[in-house]
C-alpha cells in the first residue's frame, strides 16, 4: 500500500484503485519471491539484517526441535538406552536437511511471525493472545461439540505461545502434508544404512499413528472457522476474533493458504492484505478497522469497497503467492 498522498490521487474509480493495488502487489511479489532463499541463508549464517533476531532464532529452534523429535523416535525404535541424548547429538545434521524443505521452512517462519504479531497486538490493542471474545462465545455455544472444541483450542493456543517462546513445535502440530515432508526427510537422512532405514521405517509408523489421532491447533482453528462460516464476519473482526481465528478466517474467506494470510499482515504485504480483505467481502469498515490495528499510519484508498470481491480473488490468484512449492 502507498501513503495517503499516493492513494488519494486514485479517487474513487474502481479501475484506478485496482491499478494502484496491482502496481503495489508487484512489489509485494518481489519481497515474497526472495524470502525463502534469504531465510535459508540467514539460518546458516550470522547475517540477520533482514529478519529480526527473535524470528530467526525461533525458526532455527523449531527446526532443531523437529529434528530432535525425529531422531529420538528413530533412537527409540532402534532400542537406544538414552534416545533423547542420542537425538541431541545426531539432530543438527537433520535440522540442516529440514531447512532445505521450503514448505516446512515457510510454515515455521509464519508460525514465528504469527506469534510475534500476537504479542504485538496484545501490547498495542490489549487483544488477549489466548482467550478472545469470539473464543469465549464459542466455548459458551449451546452446541456441545463446538463448545468442547473451543475449550480444546483454548488449551492449544496457550501451548502454542509457550512452544514458540521455547522455540519448539511438536511434530503432531504440523499439517499432514508437512508431517509427511518431515518423515521423508528423515528417510533421506539415514540414507542406505540398513539399521537406520529399519529404525526410520518403524518410527514412521508410530509417528503417523500419533498424528492421525491428534487434533492440532490448526485443525481446531479450521473446524471452528468452518462452524462459524454462516456468520461471515465473525472471524474477520481482528479485535473480536483475535489473531489466530482472524488468520484462519481470512484464509478461508479469501481462498488463501493460512501461511499467506499470516504474511499478508506484514508491512511488505499491505496491498495483498487489502485485496484479501476485499476478497473476503468485509466491506470498507472491515478494511479500515484491520489497517487501523495493523498499520495505523496507512490510509485506505477511497472507493476500495467498490472493488468486486471476485475480481480481487482473481488478482490474488494471478500473483506469486504459493510459497509451498
Amino acid at each position: 500500500m502507498t501513503s495517503s498522498a499516493g492513494t488519494s490521487s486514485a479517487g474513487t474509480d474502481p479501475e484506478a484503485i485496482e491499478g494502484l493495488l496491482r502496481h503495489d502487489l508487484f512489489h509485494a511479489d518481489q519481497a515474497l519471491l526472495h524470502m525463502g532463499p534469504i531465510l535459508r541463508h540467514l539460518l546458516q549464517n550470522d547475517d540477520r539484517s533482514i529478519f529480526s533476531d527473535e524470528i530467526i532464532a525461533r525458526v532455527r529452534g523449531m527446526l532443531a526441535d523437529v529434528a530432535r523429535q525425529l531422531v529420538q523416535a528413530m533412537g527409540e525404535a532402534a532400542g537406544h538406552v538414552d534416545a533423547a541424548a542420542w537425538a541431541r547429538e545426531a539432530g543438527p545434521g537433520l535440522a540442516d536437511m529440514l531447512a532445505a524443505r521450503q514448505p516446512l521452512l515457510y510454515h515455521l517462519h509464519m508460525l514465528a511471525v504469527e506469534w510475534q504479531l500476537t504479542e504485538k497486538l496484545q501490547g498495542t490493542l490489549a487483544i488477549d493472545p489466548v482467550l478472545t471474545p469470539l473464543l469465549q462465545d464459542v466455548i459458551a455455544s449451546p452446541d456441545p461439540d463446538l463448545a468442547a472444541r473451543g475449550m480444546n483450542l483454548l488449551a492449544a493456543q496457550a501451548r502454542f505461545g509457550q512452544q514458540v517462546r521455547r522455540m519448539q513445535i511438536p511434530l503432531a502440530e504440523l499439517p499432514t502434508s508437512l508431517h509427511e515432508i518431515a518423515l521423508g526427510t528423515m528417510q533421506g537422512y539415514v540414507g542406505e544404512d540398513a539399521a537406520g532405514k529399519a529404525a526410520a521405517e518403524m518410527s514412521e509408523i508410530t509417528l503417523r499413528q500419533r498424528r492421525a489421532v491428534a487434533a492440532s491447533r490448526l485443525d481446531l482453528l479450521d473446524h471452528i472457522t468452518s462452524a462459524l462460516a454462516l456468520d461471515g464476519t465473525a472471524t474477520l473482526q481482528l479485535d473480536h476474533a483475535g489473531v489466530a481465528l482472524f488468520l484462519s478466517g481470512l484464509a478461508a474467506n479469501a481462498g488463501l493458504a493460512r501461511e499467506t494470510a499470516i504474511m499478508c499482515m506484514t508491512e511488505s504485504q499491505m496491498p495483498r492484505l487489502a485485496l484479501s480483505l476485499v476478497a473476503a467481502n468485509v466491506g470498507r469498515e472491515g478494511v479500515v478497522a484491520t489497517f487501523s490495528a495493523l498499520h495505523p499510519d496507512i490510509a485506505v484508498p477511497d472507493g476500495i469497497e467498490r472493488l468486486d470481491p471476485a475480481r480481487a480473488t482473481v488478482l490474488l490468484a494471478n500473483t506469486t503467492m504459493d510459497m509451498q512449492a
